[in-house]
């Protein structure tokens, strides 16, 4: 048996590195350094999480149901990807007071710290913005932004103009333009003008933003001022007046302030760590952006004209399909879309009415007075369809004046063809008979035979008639013809033409 000696002038130590070598290249070797690499690969992979993860959230538009959709889907990736922060980016004129409490809702209960911050410079939290970011863990601003303006303008407006002393508030100087003090008398809550239902919506907005400001420890007096007076602060005067906590025009001086920073989260102080904080995207879904399309008051709008043409096409064309399929279509998201906008149903009713109104026009000629009706009722029913109040949720006026100028031309052009139509000459029933030429096939006085139109007819005269005389039809009565004698002067041409015209 052959044995495998090192040459002599081998260096030393080189037959132990020759079977190390082939220890690691067997099998169990190459299985134990794969290992060793997977592991290396794990520990950095951990190294680079342990900064953990900021998800981001971008608000921008009017707040309705699919804004709260998205924020609160977004904060359910957050608790479940573990992250250290989600940060709500907005820019918002405010929106839907049900949309804004339940992403409120949302935000008090999560686990996850919520920052939000409006920017960038030019943006503004103005109405529902503004509770938004007071029941924020963490409440930033970029410079060249606003807050403000939180009243419920939805149920009638302010009580008074923002920069005048509001009626249950006592100025505090002589100076134009000074800052006004809570008035100190009991009868303060009697002088609010406005019906009854209306001071219960402030006081109960008041409240409300009250105790979000104790909650966070901000500005809760401020906060109601801008609900009772509609009153706005810049980025500089809010961080100031301790309406917010921090003031930064990028993101990365926004993590830089938030680090070592103590939030209270679920009744427990929590210290966040955003030195490394790895920024995650949170895209909106497809049920979310569908949704934020059909809400779109634009579009439930159009998308009820559709539904309603549709199975009224449907209706006139039995078995059609496509006019009934895309209007059913139509009709069922546009009435998903009313459910959750703020919708007036005298506007809906209205609208309805006018169409209703048009299509009878057809039917029932009434001179336009049917169609004018109803272009009436459709204009103003749309005007009033949607509570102009609302940032964000009204119909475009130029929408509803084009829809109202394309049904007024229809109406016009209906007109027009039935002005034509009754213009034409009779061409069938008894009317087509008048005035018709009859030749009589036999002498008679009183009652006789004629031939008119290829038909053999029974016709009563008044005076004698001969066999081939030509006669013109006066009346049809029955089966039976009133005919008299043609003047010696009219010809079968003349009176041919006169039949064509």
């Amino acid at each position: 048996m052959a044995v495998f000696r090192p040459a002599e002038d081998a260096p030393p130590g080189w037959y132990d590195r020759r079977m190390q070598w082939r220890r690691l290249t067997r099998p169990t070797g190459r299985l134990a350094a794969g290992s060793l690499v997977l592991l290396a690969l794990a520990w950095l992979i951990a190294a680079a999480e342990a900064g953990g993860t900021l998800l981001r959230l971008e608000l921008r538009g009017a707040i309705g149901p699919a804004t709260s959709d998205y924020v609160l889907s977004g904060l359910a990736e957050a608790e479940a990807r573990g992250a250290e922060l989600l940060l709500i980016e907005m820019d918002t004129p405010g929106g839907l007071d049900s949309a804004m409490r339940e992403i409120i809702k949302a935000i008090l209960a999560s686990p996850v710290p919520v920052v939000t911050w409006v920017a960038p410079g030019g943006s503004r939290a103005a109405s529902a913005g503004t509770y938004i970011l007071y029941a924020s863990h963490v409440a930033a601003m970029a410079p060249g932004t606003n807050l403000g303006a939180a009243t419920p303008v939805q149920i009638g407006g302010a009580p008074g103009l923002p920069g005048e002393p509001a009626p249950d508030r006592k100025p505090a100087g002589d100076g134009p333009g000074e800052a006004t003090e809570p008035a100190q008398d009991g009868a303060a809550a009697a002088a609010q003008p406005g019906t009854a239902m209306e001071r219960k919506a402030i006081n109960d907005a008041v409240a409300y933003i009250r105790s979000l400001a104790e909650l966070r420890g901000r500005n809760a007096d401020w906060a109601e001022r801008a609900v009772r007076e509609a009153a706005s602060l810049s980025a500089r005067e809010a961080l100031a007046e301790n309406v917010i906590d921090l003031l930064a025009g990028s993101l990365p001086e926004l993590l830089t302030q938030l680090d070592g920073r103590t939030v209270t989260v679920a009744g427990e102080p929590r210290q966040l760590e955003t030195s490394d904080l790895q920024v995650v995207e949170f895209e909106a879904d497809w049920r979310t952006r569908l949704l934020a399309t059909i809400t779109d008051p634009n579009i439930a709008y159009f998308l009820l004209l559709v539904g309603v043409y549709g199975l009224i096409f449907e209706g006139y064309n039995p078995g059609a399909i496509v006019p009934g399929v895309v209007g059913a279509i139509c009709l069922l998201l546009a009435l998903f879309a009313f459910q959750v906008l703020p919708v007036n149903y005298a506007g809906l009713a209205l609208m309805l009415l006018g169409i209703i109104l048009m299509i009878a026009e057809a039917f029932a000629p009434s001179f336009g007075a049917l169609g004018l009706g109803g272009i009436v009722a459709f204009v103003f029913g749309s005007v009033i369809l949607f509570d102009a109040d609302v940032p964000g949720f009204e119909v475009a006026r130029s929408l509803i004046t084009g829809v109202a100028a394309v049904a007024a031309l229809l109406l016009m052009g209906l007109m027009l063809m039935l002005a034509r139509i009754r213009r034409r000459p009779v061409v069938t029933g008894p009317e087509e008979m008048l005035g018709g030429i009859a030749r009589a096939l036999e002498d008679f006085e009183g009652r006789g035979d004629v031939f008119i139109h290829g038909e053999r007819w029974q016709a009563e005269c008044p005076v004698p008639v001969r066999k081939g005389q030509k006669l013109r039809v006066t009346r049809v009565d029955g089966l039976t013809l009133q005919v008299e004698p043609l003047a010696e002067t009219e010809s079968e041409t003349e009176l041919g033409e006169e039949q064509c015209r």
